[in-house]
């Protein structure tokens, strides 16, 4: 074997170690099917879990391999994992894919959106540029802090989910989080999913119930199987860099690069960072960028492109 082939072959390795490069494969809108552990004895916790023909089928849960944590595990996290988000936004246009599959994953009906999509312009002086912004998964969550009922919880691999079992939604996070990046359900968030009766994981945010808190939760699900958010893997022009800051590697589904090479050289930032928060989330600056903002409106109605540009003041 030469040396080049010997290069490709760790390169290859380096790339299947991280987060599963070119993964992002959305299996039954979310509810993944279960994969059997032969030899393993039952545990007696039975899990209900959609077939691969779309049937409601109850498995234990020894015998899943790929489904979804619950209870403690879920709110443990996955080991040895800190896992960061990173944002292009001179890739962004505004297409919105990645909130397309955003919802087709969870389930969420049009009313409910858990990314949300601003027209920022630093000064007169600049030219607007279109700002993706989904939960920050903060280090030093506000959220967390102000829930009576532990509903919400930060976990050891950097990421902060919701536990509908336990939120009596109060509100006290949604007011306590500086990014409105929290969405209250005042009707049946399942509206979308047949047949109904899954078993509830924090990990999925799935089912939904009414009168509780939901948000972006960072997929945790599928990265247990190492497979990319399907906001990453949705998006045509690879905005978003997701990966395992432990291992140093994130990935669009595309190019796979060092996170710390990328927030350095690229000069990276947080979102108003200055408030403590310690988002999970960089952002690296639309410099070159690859569209003009206004291919943002395409498919945009008038009183929406006004709305956007009375966000940016562009006067035109």
């Amino acid at each position: 074997m030469t040396a080049n082939e010997n290069d490709r072959q760790s390169r290859r390795k380096f790339i299947k170690l991280g987060i599963g490069a070119g993964a992002g494969v959305i299996v039954g809108g979310g509810l993944l099917t279960a994969i059997t552990r032969a030899g393993e004895a039952e545990s007696g916790e039975k899990i209900k879990l959609l077939s691969p023909d779309g049937q409601l089928m109850e498995v234990d849960k020894s015998h899943c391999r790929s489904c979804p944590a619950t209870g403690l595990e879920a709110r443990q996290g996955i080991p040895n994992k800190k896992m960061v988000m990173v944002v292009d936004l001179a890739r962004c246009r505004n297409a919105r894919k990645c909130l397309d599959g955003c919802q087709k994953m969870h389930n969420l009906p049009p009313r409910i959106e858990w990314i949300k999509f601003f027209l920022l312009r630093d000064s007169e002086d600049t030219s607007p540029y279109w700002f993706p912004k989904p939960c920050f998964q903060c280090n030093n969550p506000p959220c967390v802090k102000v829930c009576p009922v532990g509903a919400t919880f930060k976990r050891s691999d950097g990421i902060v989910l919701i536990d509908n079992d336990r939120c009596i939604g109060c509100k006290f996070c949604m007011a306590a989080c500086p990014y409105s990046s929290r969405v209250f359900n005042w009707t049946d968030p399942n509206e979308l999913r047949e047949p109904k009766g899954t078993t509830y994981s924090p990990e999925t945010s799935q089912p939904g119930k009414v009168g509780t808190v939901g948000k972006c939760d960072f997929c945790p699900d599928m990265v247990r199987i190492g497979k990319l958010p399907s906001c990453v893997s949705s998006c045509p022009n690879g905005v978003f860099f997701y990966g395992d800051k432990n291992e140093d590697v994130v990935t669009n589904g595309t190019d796979t690069v060092r996170f710390s090479e990328l927030i350095q050289q690229r000069s990276a930032y947080r979102f108003m960072e200055e408030l403590g928060t310690e988002p999970g989330v960089y952002y690296l600056p639309p410099v070159n960028r690859l569209f003009d903002y206004k291919v943002g409106f395409e498919d945009l109605s008038e009183e929406e492109i006004k709305l956007y540009k009375q966000e940016a003041h562009i006067t035109e």
